[in-house]
């Protein structure tokens, strides 16, 4: 039996509205279930993606559609149906025919009558739309806009809003511990060099399998590098990666330790240190160890002064990665930003008690916002006088082409 990939796509927003799921995980969800293909697990991922990232825009055609309030079902249909017609560029007949079969019959009519409309009235609902707030015409939520303009001006919001507006690419890097694997990437012709990065490559769609379950490459975003930079982990050191899952920063600092030393990965879900397992284990790295730990509480005896090294990724607000991560905009709240900045100060804290006398503490979010960055950073500098900032990057998306992030590397006085 064929698989709608319009209805998986529909049902899956209506299931996301609901706010219990990410995309990425229905997108997976939905694959697996009705064992699509590739191609069609790439068209899923793109409506539900693309819908969820124009959200606010094709709410606003709906609602030049047809006054009222619609059903959160026929509302679904109709963004996934208006994306196709004027975001995707599908063919006319395609886009309605699929998105009418989709639903159920009770409500094929009502869609199908609407989306003829919007492909008569096209013209007008695109330059109506062009007239609109850039919140609406970008889809993000007022707040954030408003908030970001304050930052940043109104050019390089712009930019930024631009930026989480396009899909992300899919981008890898090569496994050190592996070399072989370097002939293997750059002879395929299926990838190409990340400008600007090097042993960083990208591609459409996933890379080939194989590559990744043999740990010849780990998929993640140069922003990730900055934080494992600044460490500069050495052979031979004791390191803690504090919140470590599912790995990607784990595994560059064992490369760079060569494989030698000591390094223990902690998370505080338990359901993540399996994932974290089978990483670490895939790229080739028998220096590292797994544990469970929550450093909002304090840490156990054992760790006291016991790293040379210690990276702290802590929870953020996810602003630097919203190209990436579709749900954040709509999930996150101003009070969110207030409320992750208590759990990252915690986080600090709690860590700073297992660095030795030298040792350097790296500092990582992948937000763009002050407090969580910059400003808290100085903020626990002012408790902290046997600290000292060394040196701080913010990496913004729009000006760098990257994830966001921030790292700070913080080091220790000697007794």
């Amino acid at each position: 039996m064929s698989i709608n990939i319009r209805r998986l796509a529909s049902e899956a927003l209506e299931e996301w509205e609901e706010g219990f799921v990410y995309a990425e995980t229905l997108v997976d969800s939905a694959s697996r279930h009705y064992k699509v293909s590739r191609e069609d697990r790439n068209l899923l991922n793109a409506l539900l993606l693309g819908c969820i990232r124009n959200k606010r825009l094709l709410d606003f055609w709906i609602s030049q559609l047809r006054d009222g309030k619609i059903d959160m079902q026929v509302r679904c249909h109709l963004r996934v149906g208006l994306f196709q017609l004027y975001l995707m560029g599908l063919p006319d007949h395609a886009a309605v025919n699929e998105t009418v079969n989709s639903a159920r019959k009770g409500i094929r009519g009502l869609i199908n009558a609407l989306l003829r409309k919007a492909i008569r009235e096209r013209d007008t609902l695109k330059s109506l739309a062009d007239s609109q707030p850039i919140a609406i015409r970008l889809s993000h939520p007022d707040w954030l806009v408003d908030r970001w303009t304050q930052q940043y001006g109104e050019a390089a919001t712009t930019q930024l809003l631009e930026w989480n507006q396009q899909p992300s690419l899919t981008t890898f890097r090569l496994n050190p511990l592996k070399p072989h694997g370097r002939s293997i990437v750059e002879l395929s012709n299926k990838v190409k060099p990340l400008a600007d990065h090097p042993d960083f490559f990208t591609t459409n769609g996933l890379p080939p399998r194989e590559w990744i379950d043999e740990g010849l490459i780990y998929i993640q975003d140069p922003a990730t590098t900055h934080s494992v930079e600044l460490m500069q982990p050495r052979n031979g050191e004791s390191i803690l990666d504090a919140c470590a899952a599912p790995g990607g920063k784990s595994t560059q600092i064992a490369a760079l330790m060569q494989n030698a030393g000591s390094l223990l990965c902690t998370d505080s879900n338990a359901k993540r240190l399996p994932r974290l397992q089978r990483n670490l284990e895939r790229l080739g790295i028998n220096i590292a160890t797994t544990e469970e730990w929550d450093w909002t509480c304090p840490p156990p005896e054992k760790w006291h002064q016991q790293f040379d090294a210690i990276l702290l990724d802590v929870p953020c607000s996810n602003t630097g990665v919203m190209r990436k991560r579709v749900d954040a905009r709509w999930r996150m709240t101003p009070e969110n930003i207030t409320e992750i900045t208590h759990i990252q100060q915690a986080i600090l804290k709690h860590a700073l008690a297992c660095l030795k006398p030298g040792g350097r503490l790296i500092y990582s979010t992948c937000s763009i916002e002050a407090e969580e960055n910059t400003k808290l950073i100085h903020t626990f500098l002012e408790d902290h006088p046997e600290l000292t900032l060394a040196e701080e990057q913010q990496i913004h998306p729009a000006t760098h082409h990257t994830d966001g992030a921030y790292a700070a590397l913080l080091t220790r006085q000697s007794r």
